[in-house]
């Protein structure tokens, strides 16, 4: 489905991204693990076509990143972009207004199983029901390929377990989905691969089913292998 070939990103003299190669397949759940700065948002960003890359080649479905290409792409930044008089109904309308395949149906089914108001103010909504909110109008848009950037930042126990049931609905529909995140263990029980990060370099690309096989360690022991030698470094 997507293919980077030596991602390099700059901004001035600092290298936020270097030589990423790597190959996602469709139909799958992808975690991007790494500290802080290491690189996963960038890569986000190139993927959604929202910045572009000092150098090298990123081809979606056989064909470089374009505008077109963002009819097949949906994209949840950190930051709500969502204006505190808005209402959560309002929210759709505005997804729907830019986004054809945009799903107001299902974004109402899924904010009506988490018991969020269409009539909600953003302003008025806790930081969980706000996440929740933003990831169900990403979810309700009928794309392929899905990255959600730290979606369960900020949020609690029961918040996040609503987020991943949301995911989880999203995947059986055959959509590819990359999210970043730090619970190394709670994305451990759902993600098919793990993409290992460290500053601004893609360390490992790990199939987590022949991780467990081959190197008899689990998510968690795995980031320490890796990113822990790092930091002794």
């Amino acid at each position: 489905m997507v293919q980077c070939k030596n991602l390099t990103k700059k901004y001035g003299s600092k290298v936020a991204l270097r030589d990423a190669t790597l190959h996602i397949y469709p139909g799958n759940i992808y975690a991007l693990l790494g500290p802080n700065g290491s690189g996963k948002t960038t890569f986000m960003k190139i993927l959604g076509d929202l910045t572009k890359q000092s150098s090298g080649e990123v081809l979606f479905e056989g064909k470089p990143l374009s505008i077109q290409s963002r009819k097949d792409i949906a994209y949840l930044p950190t930051e709500s972009q969502a204006y505190p008089f808005m209402t959560v109904g309002d929210y759709g309308k505005y997804h729907k207004s830019f986004f054809p395949d945009f799903q107001e149906e299902e974004y109402k089914r899924m904010l009506e199983e988490m018991d969020i108001s269409l009539k909600l103010p953003f302003k008025a909504l806790s930081t969980g029901m706000d996440k929740k909110a933003r990831i169900a109008a990403t979810l309700a848009r009928n794309a392929k390929l899905v990255l959600l950037d730290e979606p369960f930042n900020g949020v609690d126990l029961l918040a996040r377990e609503e987020i991943e049931k949301m995911i989880l609905e999203k995947k059986r529909e055959n959509s590819t989905i990359l999210l970043s995140s730090h619970l190394v263990e709670e994305v451990e029980e759902y993600i098919q691969f793990a993409i290992f990060f460290h500053q601004g370099r893609i360390l490992s690309v790990e199939e987590l089913k022949r991780m467990q096989e081959n190197k008899g360690q689990n998510l968690t022991e795995r980031y320490r292998s890796l990113l822990g030698k790092k930091k002794e470094g």
